[in-house]
């Protein structure tokens, strides 16, 4: 089944980008106006059911023939990948002769798989994985040249660039539908990034103080924030608000405007697609 979350009137010109998540659990996409510097559509499409790589670039395909907005040329466009196929390394640890050895002990790797990386830049980390192959080839025969990244660098880096003024340690949780991130920063510096499935909310929280115990956090003490598909009041919110003290929404950092029908989107919600341009 696929659902529109929200939609703004468009124009098309030179200057759009585009910016378009993909997962085996739903697609997402983002426009923004680079000359106004304004996003203006933002769509969410889940999937009843998670599919196969090959089904994804089935809707995919049905995605681009269904939305007009889609049908225009975009300046600049961006992939966004969304899958647990990735791993987070030290740059002083880094070797890109070795890219499969450091995602073999958490990914089953096959010898047909392309493995790749994103540099997070003045992180000193590098995030390793493997991207939908289908999907890059699909955007580069639609588009041409384009830009891809992983979900988890766009979250990392972005954290990390935009941290408050507290060194102490603090936690991230961004939630998508069947599996969350939890991101731990401390001393200015990641501390934790892993990714867990869940099916209802105790598995939500035992993830989460599973860490914190691992970790050596207090959930009395430390921050949560709350990104991603994650209501005020809903019972993902609420459970995590009886275990955990100091509970917020997180803010999405966006550096562009958005469009006067869009303003009454969450902040939290669309972080990672206000943060892929």
């Amino acid at each position: 089944m696929t659902q529109k979350r929200t939609n703004s009137t468009y124009s098309t010109t030179n200057y759009n980008e585009l910016s378009i998540q993909v997962s085996l659990s739903g697609l997402s996409f983002c426009v923004l106006d680079g000359l106004s510097k304004t996003i203006f559509a933002i769509e969410q499409h889940p999937f009843e059911n998670s599919v196969t790589p090959q089904a994804l670039l089935q809707k995919t395909e049905q995605l681009f023939s269904e939305k007009e907005i889609l049908e225009q040329s975009f300046k600049k466009v961006y992939v966004i990948h969304r899958n647990n196929l990735s791993t987070i390394v030290p740059r002083p640890l880094f070797s890109d002769k070795n890219l499969s050895e450091y995602l073999k002990f958490n990914v089953k790797i096959f010898d047909t798989d392309f493995v790749t990386y994103d540099d997070l830049g003045s992180t000193e980390l590098i995030n390793v994985y493997i991207p939908f192959v289908n999907i890059n080839n699909y955007i580069f025969d639609r588009f041409g040249e384009f830009e891809y990244r992983h979900f988890s660098s766009v979250l990392v880096e972005t954290l990390l660039r935009n941290l408050p003024d507290a060194t102490g340690p603090m936690m991230y949780v961004h939630v998508q539908k069947g599996h969350f991130e939890i991101v731990v920063i401390k001393d200015k510096k990641l501390a934790l990034y892993n990714t867990f499935e869940y099916t209802n909310k105790e598995d939500f929280i035992y993830y989460i103080l599973f860490t914190a115990e691992q970790l050596q956090l207090n959930p009395e003490e430390f921050p949560l924030y709350l990104l991603g598909d994650v209501h005020d009041g809903d019972e993902l919110h609420q459970m995590v608000y009886t275990y955990v003290r100091h509970v917020d929404f997180g803010n999405n950092h966006c550096h562009y405007q958005l469009a006067r029908d869009l303003e009454a989107v969450e902040p939290h919600r669309e972080f990672i697609s206000v943060n892929s341009f």
